[in-house]
């Protein structure tokens, strides 16, 4: 990665992660030893806080958020990226804590960065894959990303994906402070931001490996605020298309 994308901040949302999250923070630096990791904590009850602190009191390039409420994963995302903001990072990462998201792609994706501005580690373009996964699952996560791209007229084959670099001018621009989405949609809402502030988005084949310990977040209420919001959001976007052409027509 050239120079000029340094430093980079990996932020990692952790609620109850003890098992995972010493594990991840190593595989990061052993494969790149500039990265700072910044995570933040929802007030995990199994101690995962105090590990985040622990290992950052031993390591500066590792530092600790902690949040008192749960407030979801697009919410501990937004603190991340404000705190990295604040403090001057070129690059922004995310990154899950329970090892599905694997430390030695993230070279890769970082590397895409050179010719863009967001740089997604994609399970759907060639070279990507899900393992571990019911098939009823994989056959959900790709009708969510082709009812985004139809909804939104986003040419991202994996805009649900939660591995992702972003250069900091693009989260300077898209106005991160008002978004309000949460999971699957906390990363449709982001991406499709940065594709209509005119950014470059690119995607990178990576293995994801569903987590081996500890429970996915994914819920049901996850799954209907990105229904719900997608729809609103592409019904405005097609509204504002008519509008368009209706204009067009009538000058």
């Amino acid at each position: 990665m050239a120079d000029q994308l340094e430093p980079v901040l990996v932020v990692v949302p952790t609620y109850n992660e003890r098992d995972n999250l010493e594990p991840i923070v190593t595989r990061l630096h052993a494969t790149l030893p500039k990265a700072h990791v910044l995570v933040v904590d929802d007030g995990s009850p199994d101690g995962t806080g105090e590990i985040a602190d622990e290992l950052a009191k031993d390591d500066e390039r590792v530092h600790v958020m902690h949040r008192t409420e749960k407030n979801g994963l697009g919410a501990a995302y937004v603190a991340g990226f404000r705190w990295g903001l604040d403090r001057d990072y070129a690059v922004l990462v995310e990154m899950d804590a329970d090892g599905s998201h694997a430390p030695e792609d993230l070279p890769r994706i970082l590397d895409a960065l050179t010719d863009a501005d967001l740089a997604i580690g994609s399970r759907y373009v060639p070279g990507g894959k899900v393992v571990n996964w019911p098939a009823r699952r994989e056959f959900f996560s790709r009708g969510a990303n082709l009812y985004s791209r139809l909804a939104l007229g986003a040419k991202i084959k994996d805009i649900t994906a939660g591995y992702r670099a972003y250069r900091r001018a693009a989260l300077e621009k898209i106005r991160i402070d008002n978004v309000a989405s949460q999971g699957y949609c906390f990363q449709i809402d982001l991406g499709w931001r940065t594709i209509e502030a005119g950014f470059t988005v690119v995607e990178v084949p990576i293995t994801f490996t569903e987590r081996e310990h500890g429970v996915s977040k994914m819920t049901g209420d996850v799954i209907r605020e990105a229904l719900i919001r997608v729809t609103k959001w592409g019904l405005r976007r097609r509204g504002n298309q008519l509008r368009s052409l209706f204009t067009r027509r009538s000058a």
